[in-house]
């Protein structure tokens, strides 16, 4: 069976969504990242990172929220959560999941950092303007990708939609304006989805 590790409000509600949209059985382990259960063994032996979300299928042990949901979403192709490989469907799904993770979350993550995530003497209190300023760049790029669809990639609802749901819901947690109607309604769209909160109630039920 599939095994998650994760903690409430972080990256791994990704996972555990995904896990929700595909069908699939698997256990939740908590890691209480704010007791420091991250940083030490055993969870650090499976994840020298010491971050959350980590996977585990048999032996195969699998780190970073958008490669998990895409192998969750390729694990069980009925779930519709990954595009046809060498399709370019496909290639924009990965465009999207990238662009998430390389220019969508990183203002947020900078935010987080900067306010409570690492240690004090090393936060930047004139960075977070900043951070507020490069999410809504990102925020306008994605705005016109999205245009009028209600899907990021083709006309169904993919992993990728996933990753950008989770990262807006981000967003607004942290007060950063989404600046876009479709982005709203989009966000409220995918916010709603049964299966986040089925997400939801598994990781805080841990």
């Amino acid at each position: 069976m599939l095994k998650v590790f994760g903690c409430p409000n972080t990256r791994s509600a990704r996972v555990v969504w995904t896990l929700e949209e595909a069908g699939a059985a698997y256990d939740y382990v908590k890691v209480d990242l704010f007791k420091g259960e991250g940083r030490r063994p055993p969870y650090i032996d499976i994840n020298p990172g010491g971050k959350v979300p980590t996977l585990i299928d048999d032996d195969f042990i699998l780190t970073e929220s958008a490669a998990i949901c895409t192998y969750i979403g390729d694990k069980f192709p009925a779930s519709g959560l990954t595009p046809e490989a060498n399709t370019r469907e496909r290639a924009r799904y990965h465009q999207w999941c990238f662009f998430v993770i390389g220019e969508l979350e990183q203002p947020l993550w900078t935010i987080a950092k900067h306010r409570f995530a690492i240690p004090e003497k090393r936060r930047v209190p004139m960075v977070l303007d900043t951070a507020l300023w490069e999410f809504s760049v990102a925020a306008k790029v994605l705005a016109a990708g999205l245009g009028e669809r209600e899907f990021i990639v083709g006309d169904r609802f993919t992993a990728a939609d996933i990753l950008i749901a989770q990262t807006l819901g981000w967003a607004r947690a942290f007060q950063a304006p989404l600046g876009h109607d479709a982005l709203e309604a989009y966000a409220d769209r995918l916010l709603s989805r049964p299966a986040l909160a089925r997400a939801r109630a598994r990781e805080q039920a841990a």
